[in-house]
Order: C-alpha cells, then structure tokens, then sequence
C-alpha cells in the first residue's frame, strides 16, 4: 500500500463534541484533508509545538517524552497513521536507536505531538484517505466518508481554523497581533494552556 505524505493545517473547536478539538491534516501532494477529533490537552500541546516561539516554563507531557529519547538517542523517524476501525485511527511511531528500529503504537494524537517536536514526517495510507479524506470548501468540510468519535473523522462540518466557539467573539478581536502574542507569552508562562489556546486561535485569524 503506498504512503502518503500528510501536513498539519490547523485546529478547530469542535462545534459538535464539547471540550474536543479538530486537527486537520492536509495531503501534501493533493487536496484533501483529514480531520481527527483529538482533546484539548492534545490540541494545546500540538499548537504549542507549532508555535516555535513559544516555550512552557515547565516542559508539557510530549516536551518530557522528547527529552527522554534525546537523553537516550532514540529519534523518533516517522509517525504512520495505519488503521481506520469504526471511526478510530491507529497509529505507529517509527522510533531508532543504535540503528535498531522499533514500531511503537500510539493514540494518533500522541504521535502528532511527537512528529512535530522530533521534526518527523507524518504518513498514512492512500485507501485511509480515500476512505476519509475530505475536501475543504470556504470554511467547511464536505465528507465522503466520516463517522463521529473521539480520533475519529469528524462527521458533520466545522468551523475552519483554531476558532473556539466557547469563548466570547470580541474576546480578544480588539487587540493587535503583537499585544496578542504578549498575552500568549504571559498565559504560557502561567501555564495557563486553554487561554493560550485561545490566544493562538485569534492570531491565526488575523494572520491568516
């Protein structure tokens, strides 16, 4: 079965699933995308990892595992998302160390969170996304074949990019893009993650 090559495209706030994100993946050499339900622990430590300016005072659960396998010389190679089962996809870490390579499994989340902090590439299988690629019109997702569970493909349209519908509209609309990445850098220093979260969607908006 061939590979193929997925990038991250951004995290949405599930309007169907309370306290659950949507991280998109896009197909890099097409256009489909492949959304995955994922929780907000998850979801603020993938946009932390995307946001490479930004470093926690004290290191999130993914930072503790990559500084583990740095200690011991394990690299993490890729992350391959391998299975579609009732709505839920499985995933492998590809890991070496002394050029010994191990298959680890992986909540799929979990293993995104990794790929990004050991700059690994992120691959599934070309039936998985025939199975549940969808394609992006606007600001929805029209899918051709979606279920609805936590790591699954979601099953009704989202909101596209790192918008949280919890939390007031104008919240933080008002600011400029620099007093915003201010206020990141405070609410990470406070470890304060979900407000962070929020931060980074409204400078995704303004950025985008």
């Amino acid at each position: 079965m061939s590979l193929v090559k997925l990038a991250i495209k951004g995290i949405s706030y599930s309007q169907t699933q309370n306290g659950a994100y949507a991280l998109i993946l896009n197909e890099v050499d097409g256009e489909r995308k492949l959304p995955i339900v994922i929780g907000a622990f998850e979801a603020q430590s993938i946009a932390i990892a995307l946001e490479k300016e930004i470093k926690p005072p004290r290191p999130l659960t993914h930072d503790l595992f990559k500084n583990f396998a740095d200690r011991f010389d394990i690299i993490v190679k890729q992350v391959i998302i391998h299975k579609l089962v009732d709505g839920v996809f499985y995933s492998s870490i590809i890991c070496e160390r002394d050029k010994i390579e191990e298959i680890i499994d992986a909540r799929t989340s979990d293993a995104i969170a990794l790929a990004l902090r050991f700059n690994a590439p992120i691959f599934t299988y070309k039936n998985i996304l025939d199975k549940a690629g969808v394609y992006l019109k606007g600001n929805t997702m029209e899918p051709e074949n979606a279920v609805e569970e936590n790591d699954a493909v979601l099953s009704t349209p989202e909101t596209f990019g790192l918008e949280d519908t919890s939390a007031p509209k104008d919240s933080y609309s008002s600011k400029s893009v620099q007093e915003l990445y201010e206020m990141l850098n405070e609410a990470v220093q406070n470890e304060d993650y979900e407000k962070a979260a929020k931060i980074r969607d409204e400078i995704s908006k303004k950025e985008s």
